[in-house]
């Protein structure tokens, strides 16, 4: 039995003790055809953060890379989000870098900052010091894909259809065609049509997914920027900061990119190189929450907005919304418009529905998620 002095002060001791990471945990699922990788960290204190690792078709290598971080980080505080960020980057392996390391990092990060959230009981918004007085805007990535017959007619139906349900902002994918100029001619029809359908209701953006040269990049610009298009997204390798650079010069409609990139030092040279006017860093694969708002900061002193890249789960799309509090610089977040219902139903309501175009940040303690990875691995087995 305590002593009856122990006994009083053994509540005390026990809050003041730090917490201690336990264990690293991932969960696989396929969602149509795209991999998933949610990570836990566990603690003895029975808070969970939630972090998510995906990477297209490397799921299990994930799984592992997670797993390798894990002696590292098993029996310490959680606390000191930006101790742990530099002590993995910096001290775990001088061959830090790539994109399987750094989305591992990522989902460390975001889960790291949950669970500082859970333990303060406020919003990771909050603690990141943000505010949520304002909904944050939102677009619709991949606008297109469910569409069976693609034509002008079937994409005007679409945009009334997406205004109706009060998007401002969409997104697609160039589609290939059977030659240069039947590429060009399709894209204008199309936006044509939508324009003629809803007016400047909808922002147009045109992902270029890398596929395009100097010259037919620009020249697809020209052709477009009549019709009020927001932004060309990868219009080349995202690895040729000089030549999109170049292209930035001379397209009358502004040039995107960044999704691809690491970090704040490869942000640095596309930012030089004066290749984008918008930054669309992706949270799960650029350094997590820490490195996201660091890279919005470098944005913003090269006088550029940032519009983060977003096309996984439902943890990736609200670490992702919730960094953005508080950035002077942000213009919209990318969103899966199409699986939002269902990632909204899939965590009990807790990821919140796109109202008007934007999203209201929650204000449940951490990311605010409520996740039951046994019934996501059973409905969408890997």
């Amino acid at each position: 039995m305590l002593p009856r002095r122990a006994f009083f002060l053994a509540p005390l001791l026990r809050a003041a003790s730090p917490v201690r990471i336990t264990s690293l945990q991932t969960h696989l699922c396929r969602v149509s055809n795209r991999e998933y990788v949610f990570v836990e960290v566990r603690t003895d204190s029975g808070i969970t953060g939630l972090g998510e690792a995906s990477l297209p078709a490397k799921a299990k290598l994930m799984s592992e890379a997670v797993a390798w971080l894990e002696p590292h980080l098993k029996g310490k505080d959680p606390a000191g989000v930006e101790s742990h960020w530099n002590r993995l980057y910096y001290e775990t392996n001088r061959w830090r870098d790539g994109s399987v390391l750094m989305t591992a990092l990522s989902a460390i990060d975001i889960a790291l900052w949950d669970i500082e959230g859970k333990r303060l009981n406020a919003p990771t918004w909050r603690v990141l010091g943000g505010n949520n007085e304002k909904p944050l805007r939102v677009y619709w990535s991949h606008w297109s894909n469910d569409l069976r017959q693609r034509s002008p007619a079937a994409l005007a139906d679409l945009a009334q259809k997406t205004v109706e349900e009060g998007w401002t902002a969409v997104k697609w994918v160039i589609p290939r065609s059977t030659s240069e100029r039947a590429r060009l001619e399709q894209v204008v029809s199309e936006i044509e049509a939508i324009r003629k359908a809803v007016g400047r209701k909808l922002d147009i953006c045109l992902e270029m997914y890398e596929t395009y040269s100097m010259r037919s990049a620009l020249e697809l610009a020209r052709a477009v920027a009549p019709l009020g298009v927001m932004f060309l997204e990868e219009p080349v390798w995202r690895e040729s900061n000089p030549a999109l650079g170049q292209i930035a010069a001379q397209s009358p409609v502004p040039v995107a990119g960044g999704e691809g990139l690491l970090h704040r030092w490869q942000f640095r040279e596309l930012l030089e190189a004066k290749g984008a006017v918008i930054i669309q860093p992706d949270i799960i694969h650029c350094g997590g929450i820490t490195e996201i708002r660091k890279i919005a900061a470098l944005g913003e002193v090269y006088g550029v907005e940032i519009a983060p890249h977003m096309w996984y789960g439902p943890i990736a799309h609200m670490a992702s919304i919730q960094s953005m509090a508080g950035v002077r610089s942000f213009l919209m977040n990318e969103w899966d418009g199409s699986n939002a219902r269902r990632y909204h139903e899939l965590t009990n309501g807790t990821l919140p529905l796109v109202e008007k175009g934007h999203v209201q940040l929650p204000d449940r303690p951490g990311l605010g998620l409520d996740f039951n990875f046994e019934a996501w691995k059973k409905q969408f087995p890997f």
